[in-house]
């Protein structure tokens, strides 16, 4: 179990081994999420990495459909 101590300035570390595990780095966005009693932290993914995301679902293909009703 990692361990952390909250500052004057209610700030805390996020232990080396969790950082590296959820690929967290400097000045990226974490998002915290009550469930009851605890908090969970989760890394909020860049706009880059989300690139893609919707290959699957048919977007392309609404795509060339809204473009082929403007003509």
């Amino acid at each position: 179990m990692d361990v952390s101590k909250v500052s004057s300035k209610y700030q805390i570390v996020i232990p080396k081994q969790i950082r590296e595990r959820l690929g967290i780095r400097p000045g990226e966005t974490v998002e915290f999420q009550l469930k009851g009693d605890r908090a969970e932290l989760e890394r909020v993914p860049e706009l880059a990495e989300l690139e893609g995301i919707w290959k699957d679902l048919g977007l392309p293909r609404f795509q060339r459909e809204r473009e082929a009703d403007r003509w």
